[in-house]
């Protein structure tokens, strides 16, 4: 098994695909008012965004998105207009991280965790 997309909700989409066309996704498919997709630049990922008329209650989705250039993709958003929550920030489970919220407050994280994404010290054994 692969996976394949992360779909958030948005009760507009259009306002969500400015925000994740500046964190620098391609959009690949642009079905207003009710759903766009994007391709992540590395990997095979994609990404899409679904309308709805009622958010979902609590602390809703969180989205990791990996880069090597962490810092300086912060200080481009930053440049462009963005608000972070926690800018880069070395966290005690081996990855560095700065966190926003898109438009309908899904939490957003960038990151760059290297070989410690899928092989911490902890990792399972076997």
């Amino acid at each position: 098994m692969n996976l394949n997309q992360i779909t958030v909700p948005s009760v507009d989409v259009e306002r969500s695909i400015l925000f994740y066309k500046k964190l620098g996704l391609k959009l690949i498919v642009e079905a207003l008012p009710h759903y766009a997709r994007f391709e992540c630049v590395e990997g095979d990922a994609t990404f899409s965004v679904h309308q709805v008329e009622k958010l979902p209650e609590g602390e809703g989705v969180y989205v990791y998105f990996e880069t090597n250039t962490l810092d300086a993709e912060v200080d481009r958003l930053v440049k462009d207009g963005l608000t972070f929550e926690q800018l880069p920030k070395n966290q005690t489970w081996l990855w560095r991280e700065a966190r926003l919220k898109d438009p309908d407050d899904n939490q957003i994280i960038l990151y760059y965790a290297g070989h410690n994404r899928k092989n911490p010290p902890w990792r399972i054994k076997g």
